[in-house]
């Protein structure tokens, strides 16, 4: 099952917005949920397991398909059987809508 986030569109943020933070910020990561975590409040980071590396590297190739596509990119790490990806308004210095909603984006990838 998809979460409605995945449905927005990724409007990218052009600064001049504050950062999420307190309600708001907490309202879209319960939304997002899925193992998504949100340390300090400054970005979205989640692993992602897989079997081997070729399958974590296929993953991040996919994730960069999606990020180029909707000019908004993460920090994608690779190591064997996993991948982290991280996410972040990198114009605002922490999280906007659109961060959630490349992330929902990216569940869609391996659901």
């Amino acid at each position: 099952m998809s979460c409605p986030l995945a449905e927005r569109e990724c409007v990218p943020c052009r600064g001049g917005v504050p950062p999420l933070e307190g309600e708001t910020l907490r309202a879209l990561l319960a939304e997002l949920g899925n193992g998504w975590e949100a340390p300090e409040g400054k970005r979205l980071e989640k692993e992602f397991k897989f079997p081997g590396f070729r399958e974590a590297l296929a993953f991040a190739d996919r994730v960069g398909e999606l990020a180029d596509g909707l000019n908004h990119h993460p920090d994608i790490t690779v190591a064997w059987s996993r991948a982290v990806v991280v996410v972040w308004t990198h114009k605002i210095g922490g999280l906007s809508e659109a961060d959630f909603v490349f992330a929902a984006k990216v569940d869609l990838i391996i659901s």
